[in-house]
């Protein structure tokens, strides 16, 4: 697992350059384009189960489903930031990307520490340090488990049947 850190203010146009909004749809067609102006070794590197650690404000910009689609597909295991722009972190759940919100464990984390997150518990460990968020709404952690909204609803419609 790599952890990715970077700065505040990361937008929408860092994370997916705008350019690409009509001519790049499907994950597969994101991917290689995913923070190409802010960190061009990321696409090519990036692994499953790879954590990203950012600054305030994170994902604020247009509202586009690419960033969030992109960093789904890629296999983050979660966002964790100072804070989030609100239409990222809805396109987040849409999309059933875990984000969380601890300026503290930011603060805190150093290159090669190791991160261990329980999202159902509410802590994130950075090296020796333990950090509590508040734990998540359980609609937002069953369509984190089901993949994101809509196998969230599929599934959720199959059970009433």
């Amino acid at each position: 697992m790599t952890v990715w850190k970077y700065g505040d203010d990361i937008n929408t146009d860092m994370l997916f350059p705008g350019k690409y909004t009509y001519t790049c749809s499907t994950p597969e067609e994101i991917k290689p384009h995913l923070l190409e102006d802010l960190d061009a070794s990321f696409a090519e590197n990036v692994k499953e189960g790879d954590i990203i650690f950012a600054g305030k404000n994170f994902g604020c910009g247009s509202s586009r489903e690419q960033p969030v689609v992109g960093l789904k597909a890629v296999g983050i295991k979660a966002v964790i930031a100072k804070s989030f722009a609100r239409i990222f972190y809805r396109a987040a759940i849409n999309q059933g990307l875990l984000l969380i919100e601890s300026a503290e464990a930011v603060n805190a984390h150093s290159k090669g520490d190791k991160v261990i997150i329980d999202a159902d518990k509410g802590v994130i460990i950075v090296g020796d340090e333990t950090f509590h968020f508040p734990q998540l709404p359980p609609e937002i952690i069953a369509i984190q488990q089901a993949g994101g909204l809509l196998p969230y609803v599929r599934k959720t419609l199959k059970k009433q049947k």
